[in-house]
């Protein structure tokens, strides 16, 4: 059975995390895991709750080395739990602050392990099935997907190269998603921990705290985010410094991509893939249109769809995107497929009434969806659509989207909102949205 060790990191040393600016050393990683490790009940299945980036990665790493399996869902709501518990009866949590999860819970601890007197990283079965990682259940419920180590290992040994991990200098990741999530599982703490990398503690949301633990780390800094929190960031205006940027959740507008490089002077890279998937390719966002798939993952039409499989991905996995290959190893994305939308025999998508919905003067953010009622993407739909726009009536808007827009696409209703229910990635659940208009 082939193995892979815990950590990338070659000495005990080496700088695994920073919280607040200060190191935290692999040494003293591997002693806060042991010791958890040792504290967990009989459960098999770990619910890791942990906010604070540096006590999710000893809750999981405790759990591979104690043989378990973490689970990873989108949101802690009653109803998933309850989906939780029917999936994994012997869950229990593992949580840094009080959560009101109603599983076993244990807590993380916030103080500093005793370290080892002796170095030792310990190794992994690859087929070991470390964690379950849930859809943001955008389009209906989470769904699990299992990740074994080796799988995981060789996805962010990729990933390191395509983002300039493996230059010989220490990076530091920092960033504004969730560590549960599968693009924050992978591009904050998997890689960096894979790679010999740090990352901060630190989940920064507003964009003065981004630039604030930008600015307590050390150079070369990361910045791991999503279109939703650039496009905040840009808007403040804030001093902020990463090196480089790494960007997911959704496809980037390429005016953003080069506002982002334009203001912070960095190079920014998308990644691409999905939970079923992981990451699967990668592009300059603001040098080309196509997207470079990984070493060994092919892509495959069939059904009308097209399917991953080979390197990581192993099986082959649906992927819910429009896409054209246009040489080995690239392709162009168009969208997702239910975000096609037929109204009166009439084509569109919603990412570009989305589009034409947040570029109208005044739309801080916006978003429209397809209504519960609706026959499907294939049939007719029914449309509605959510907007924040300070100062500007319903009215206003619909008279803006009418000369950008065929009426028979006009969502019915358009609500004004404070805000979007977005969740930590940028999501919109379909059910939160059909709750807001429901109430309206």
């Amino acid at each position: 059975m082939t193995s892979l060790p815990l950590l990338g990191h070659a000495t005990p040393d080496a700088i695994v995390a920073y919280r607040a600016g200060q190191p935290i050393t692999a040494r003293q990683l591997l002693a806060d895991v042991a010791r958890l490790a040792a504290s967990f009940p009989s459960g098999r299945h770990v619910l890791n709750a942990c906010t604070d980036r540096y006590r999710f990665a000893v809750a999981l790493l405790a759990a591979i080395t104690a043989g378990r399996t973490s689970l990873l869902p989108p949101t802690y709501v009653p109803a998933v739990i309850r989906e939780l518990r029917q999936f994994a009866g012997d869950a229990f949590c593992v949580s840094d602050e009080d959560t009101g999860i109603e599983l076993p819970g244990l807590r993380c601890p916030t103080d500093f392990a005793a370290p080892a007197a002796t170095w030792t990283v310990p190794r992994v079965p690859a087929e070991h099935t470390v964690a379950y990682v849930f859809t943001s259940g955008s389009t209906g419920s989470p769904v699990p997907h299992a990740k074994s180590w080796g799988r995981l290992h060789a996805n962010v040994a990729v990933e390191a190269g395509r983002l300039g991990l493996t230059d010989g200098r220490r990076h530091t990741l920092v960033a504004t998603v969730p560590p549960q999530h599968m693009y924050g599982f992978e591009s904050s703490v998997l890689v960096a921990l894979a790679a010999g990398q740090a990352f901060a503690a630190e989940r920064p949301f507003y964009p003065a705290d981004i630039a604030a633990v930008l600015a307590g780390v050390p150079h070369p800094r990361t910045l791991v985010s999503t279109p939703v929190h650039l496009r905040t960031l840009l808007a403040a205006g804030v001093d902020a410094a990463p090196d480089s940027v790494v960007c997911a959740t959704a496809p980037l507008d390429v005016g953003v991509a080069r506002a982002v490089e334009e203001r912070f002077a960095a190079p920014l890279i998308e990644i691409y893939g999905s939970t079923e998937t992981g990451q699967i390719a990668s592009r300059r966002t603001t040098a080309t249109d196509e997207w470079s798939l990984w070493p060994g993952v092919e892509l495959v039409e069939r059904d009308g769809g097209f399917f991953a499989h080979g390197g990581h991905v192993g099986a082959p996995t649906a992927l819910g995107d429009l896409l054209e290959p246009t040489g080995p190893g690239t392709f162009r994305l168009h969208g997702r497929s239910a975000d096609l939308v037929n109204v009166a025999g009439k084509r569109s998508s919603l990412a570009y009434l989305n589009h034409q919905l947040t570029t109208l003067p005044g739309v801080v953010d916006g978003a429209f969806f397809l209504r519960a009622d609706s026959d499907g993407p294939s049939g007719t739909a029914r449309l509605a659509a959510l907007a924040v726009a300070p100062g500007l009536s319903t009215e206003t808007l619909l008279r803006g989207l009418r000369e950008r827009i065929d009426p028979v696409f006009l969502p019915r209703p358009l609500l004004l909102v404070d805000r979007l229910p977005r969740n930590a990635t940028g999501k919109l659940p379909r059910a939160v949205l059909e709750s807001l208009v429901a109430r309206r």
